[in-house]
């Protein structure tokens, strides 16, 4: 692995069974740290016998902390179960191998020194009640060869030579799936190259709806009903099939790739909420992209708090539903079919336990007449990326639902009914965001090989070069932690956490991505006509819908603390 002189690897003659042993032995130490400091910021919150929502409030940030040192360490727990199977496989080859060393170098690093939450925020062991003599486990010999050897300038500046030599590959590294799921990615990654980057910026500075011909060819290629069951008219694939397709469409355009994660959500709960004449109603119209749904759950003054909800829901003589109140934030209200609404229809309640869901039914509309049945109105909400789809307010004025379209038949059962969605929506933002941060790390590397100053391509600089390494590693690294929770859903196993870790992750990687690619096309990125102007807009909703960041590192918190 020599390198204009200088060897990139941790050691002279290492080889990589000697990587992969010092990182699994390096991963006993985190752990430990890990259990530490969950004691230590357990015994902070607890109240009597139980954990206090107020307490942890109160020492926020040493529970958010808690959260990102519990991401990074399943992080590199994943991290090493790839490069053991790629191993096992024969295919842990150099790329890999320099990916794998720089991800534990750095985050072990950091979860000594700090963890980045934010570019303005760190935190520290020590914020999380960690004593100097507490944090010495690190001082293990394992960690101590990887924090000094792993993450060296030799070793980016040897991944990114390796990635200009094969600037043809679909990833920087092996992923580790199976080769069905590679041809899948393939497949996708062929139709975004030929049907949505060319268009992608256009469809973006004219802020216009995603034509109706790609969804159209979307709902040919089965993106609809991906995982719904194959009994209702879906492919019934995995978890990880959606991962593979949402990150490829997203690395064209996030809005197209997002297009799946409506019918996703709405397919989620009819599956796991809906009486069997619902699903026979609902499920074939999803899977074929004929019935278009959105989500309606968010309210001006609620955000994240939905047992607050407001928009009532009450029942008429004939046993319909009449609905009244205010939504925002509802993206692609206007083309679509159905509306998945949560309401409060148990009266005298003032939390979740109130709160109903509906299946409501609507005439698509149009970017000029966007709402047009009785009842319901509203307008666009103008936003600076996630475009493609658009944002609306919606306006419940008396709108008319049919009785038998209460979700399960049964009131007060709707924010439970959404909840068991948000492990398949974190999972599929998660992978959005790895197709963004792919998306950024393309234009920056593109404008790094093209861009000449000083004599010589921006990537020969080691600044340079050392912004595109990281990240493709840090996208491998929000991959593999993607993957695993894919697997838990798949297997049937609880994965909020495992979920709402890759959500935590891929989004901070997405934006860190977008922003290092900008920097690096300096004053160009800066303009409207280069792409990665609009990749950074969009990286920069990723930390805040499907849970903002804050929320997602409360709800882990409560998690690991319970």
């Amino acid at each position: 692995m020599a390198h204009d002189g200088q060897d990139p690897t941790l050691s002279a003659g290492s080889t990589l069974p000697d990587l992969l042993a010092l990182t699994g032995a390096a991963l006993a130490p985190a752990e430990e740290v890990l259990g530490l400091a969950t004691e230590r910021l357990r015994a902070l919150v607890t109240e009597g016998e139980r954990v206090s929502g107020a307490r942890i409030e109160a020492h926020q940030t040493a529970a958010h902390g808690l959260a990102w040192l519990a991401t990074y360490v399943e992080a590199l727990r994943q991290m090493q179960a790839w490069a053991e199977k790629l191993d096992a496989e024969g295919a842990f080859g150099e790329v890999e191998a320099l990916i794998h060393q720089i991800a534990f170098g750095e985050y072990l690093w950091q979860i000594y020194g700090g963890i980045q939450m934010n570019q303005g925020e760190v935190v520290r062991l020590q914020d999380i009640g960690l004593s100097q003599e507490d944090m010495r486990v690190l001082m293990a010999e394992p960690v101590m060869a990887l924090t000094q050897g792993g993450n060296t300038q030799a070793a980016r500046e040897r991944l990114v030579q390796l990635m200009r030599e094969r600037n043809a590959e679909i990833t920087v590294g092996k992923t580790g799936l199976d080769e069905e799921l590679e041809m899948i990615r393939e497949q996708f990654r062929r139709y975004t190259l030929d049907k949505i980057a060319p268009h992608a910026h256009d469809w973006h500075l004219k802020d216009a709806l995603i034509p109706m011909e790609v969804i159209e060819e979307l709902s040919e290629m089965g993106v609809f009903g991906l995982t719904i069951p194959e009994e209702f008219g879906g492919l019934g694939l995995s978890k990880a099939s959606m991962c593979v397709v949402s990150e490829e469409l997203s690395r064209g355009y996030i809005g197209v790739g997002s297009l799946g994660t409506r019918s996703e959500i709405a397919a989620e709960l009819v599956i796991a909420g809906g009486t069997p004449a619902q699903k026979e109603k609902w499920l074939p119209g999803l899977a074929s992209g004929e019935i278009l749904p959105t989500a309606v759950f968010t309210e001006p003054n609620t955000g994240s708090d939905l047992g607050s909800l407001r928009t009532k829901a009450q029942k008429d003589d004939k046993g319909d539903w009449v609905l009244n109140g205010n939504k925002t934030w509802i993206t692609h209200a206007a083309r679509t079919h159905v509306m998945t609404v949560l309401a409060r229809s148990v009266p005298g309640t003032d939390d979740y336990r109130g709160l109903s869901m509906f299946l409501a039914e609507k005439t698509p509309g149009t970017d000029e007449a966007p709402f047009v049945d009785p009842g319901i109105s509203g307008g666009e909400i103008e936003v600076l990326g996630y475009r493609g789809m658009k944002e609306y307010t919606v306006n419940f004025d008396d709108f008319r639902v049919a009785g038998e379209n209460l979700l399960g038949g049964e009131e007060g059962r709707g924010f439970k009914q959404l909840m068991e969605t948000f492990e398949s929506a974190r999972i599929q933002t998660a992978a959005r965001a790895i197709g963004v941060a792919q998306s950024a790390l393309d234009e920056g590397m593109g404008y790094a090989e093209d861009r000449k100053q000083f004599g010589k391509p921006l990537v020969a600089f080691p600044r340079v070069a050392s912004k595109l390494a990281m990240m493709a590693v840090e996208i491998m690294v929000a991959r593999q932690l993607t993957y695993f929770s894919a697997r838990e859903k798949d297997e049937g196993r609880r994965c909020d956490l495992e979920a709402g870790m890759a959500k935590l992750l891929g989004a901070r990687v997405a934006w860190a991505a977008a922003d290092n690619a900008l920097q690096i096309h300096g004053g160009n990125g800066f303009a409207l006509e280069y792409a990665i102007s609009r990749i950074l807009c969009d990286a920069r909703i990723l930390n805040i819908f499907e849970g903002a960041a804050e929320i997602q590192a409360q709800v882990i918190a409560r998690r690991l603390l319970a």
